[in-house]
């Protein structure tokens, strides 16, 4: 596999993060590692004692789990559309963080479904969701969609490491065998050769123009689960591009961090640039202002409307004894924040845009929870039971402990999946000075192996 002189700097520069582990990389992963173990204690009362563990009940039937799973495969699917979009129109400055976006993609798909079955009472029967599917049911639907968008996922990111799949086997890294033939394997033979490009760009041009759609699809399909119920505050037409606006607005936002992070534990300053932070403020900017849009038409419609049930799910949200602070953060830190950021040129920078980014991801999770929860609680129909823990919903540590993990869970798979593959993709980038000459995938010179070392 053949690289220009650009293409072998990058990999020379990431490669001793592929061969060595690192002692805080041991270390966070035995942190992460105890926090799944921890999850898995609290699984386990769950399973034995029943959802009695949890806060869920009668009238709150859906509480931290639904929302992790609405974040974290919102994650997924924006993922896979911002990476689709960059590949199809051919953004120079995105190439560097495409990979991040496909790497963000397989992950939440895989972290995120399993907060949903951890909603299911009995997992003996959970095979019955896929013996005696009821069609009529959107959580069907949700099922099914994301299913397929998870094998779209993984067939997307395969084709983007192909090429680089290929300079890993070529250039005799070091580490296990094991790991040397996977490259190999997974690599298929390729050596740049120009019928193989050609049918390697045509697969993933394919796969890009699928992805986009099926993304909006499956993110409207996950939307349909709350909107094609009669509760307030969820039976609406707009909950279908909310969901999808929603989900890339805070993809972006983890996408920000993730580079931030990785700029500066791989040194990666020369590609992630400054003015890749500042374009991806200026999107973060331009999705809060759309995002706010929606939610003031969603407030106003509702309140102005002055329906009952309407009415009272309205109160309950900027009531201060209620839901009103919860609310407040969540609009002001996930909307006007973002945009005072970027748009005063002061603070337009890289660490006060990924401050904003973080500060955003954590406000739309909060969004997510007053989706849920407040609608819950607002019943159509008198209560029975009127005990405090039946009727508001009060997450357990149960709960706490699984959303944890499954957070450990994703910081674990990024790590690990870092350590297999360059954060940022060597055979895609461009060329700074095409009169480069073609050179074998390189060996990593004594000076470089000094210079750098991994963490």
């Amino acid at each position: 596999m053949e690289l220009n002189s650009y293409q072998q700097k990058a990999f020379q520069h990431q490669r001793p993060f592929l061969e060595k582990f690192g002692k805080l990389n041991w270390l966070l992963t035995f942190f992460f590692l105890v926090w799944i173990a921890g999850g898995a204690y609290a699984l386990y009362l769950q399973i034995a004692k029943g959802h009695g563990v949890t806060g869920m009940r009668d009238n709150v039937v859906w509480g931290l789990f639904i929302v992790n799973f609405i974040f974290f495969i919102g994650l997924s699917y924006a993922g896979a559309i911002i990476a689709g979009v960059l590949h199809l129109l051919k953004v120079p400055w995105g190439k560097p963080f495409i990979r991040l976006a496909q790497m963000m993609t397989i992950i939440s798909v895989i972290v995120g479904p399993i907060f949903i079955l951890l909603c299911v009472g009995r997992f003996d029967r959970l095979h019955h969701l896929f013996i005696y599917p009821r069609i009529q049911s959107p959580m069907t639907w949700d099922v099914m969609a994301v299913v397929t968008f998870f094998a779209g996922a993984v067939l997307f990111l395969y084709l983007a490491l192909i090429k680089d799949l290929a300079v890993y086997r070529d250039a005799g890294l070091k580490g296990p065998k094991w790991r040397q033939k996977l490259y190999k394997f997974f690599a298929l033979g390729y050596r740049g050769g120009a019928s193989q490009k050609r049918h390697l760009i045509i697969s993933q041009n394919l796969m890009a123009i699928i992805m986009i759609p099926l993304s909006i699809i499956v993110a409207s399909i996950l939307s349909w689960i709350f909107g094609m119920t009669l509760r307030p505050g969820w039976h609406s037409t707009i909950f279908g591009p909310y969901f999808v606006l929603g989900a890339l607005y805070s993809g972006t936002g983890v996408l920000i961090v993730a580079m931030w992070y990785y700029r500066r534990s791989h040194k990666l300053d020369q590609y992630l640039t400054d003015q890749i932070f500042r374009y991806m403020g200026y999107a973060m900017m331009v999705l809060a202002a759309a995002y706010g849009y929606f939610t003031f038409s969603e407030y106003f419609t509702g309140w102005f409307g002055s329906e009952k049930w309407d009415s009272e799910l309205i109160h309950k949200l900027f009531s201060p004894g209620e839901y009103g602070w919860w609310t407040l953060f969540a609009n002001l830190a996930g909307i006007v924040f973002p945009i005072l950021v970027v748009a005063i040129p002061a603070t337009r920078k890289t660490n006060w845009i990924t401050a904003a980014a973080l500060i955003m991801v954590l406000a739309m999770w909060v969004k997510r929870y007053l989706i849920i929860v407040p609608t819950l609680e607002s019943t159509l129909l008198p209560m029975q039971d009127t005990r405090t823990e039946y009727v508001k919903y009060s997450a357990t540590w149960p709960e706490w402990l699984l959303t944890g993990a499954g957070l450990a869970s994703f910081f674990l798979f990024f790590l690990l999946m870092s350590k297999f593959v360059t954060i940022v993709p060597v055979s895609g980038l461009e060329e700074t000075d095409h009169t480069h000459k073609h050179v074998k995938a390189p060996e990593l010179s004594n000076t470089t192996k000094e210079d750098i070392q991994p963490a």
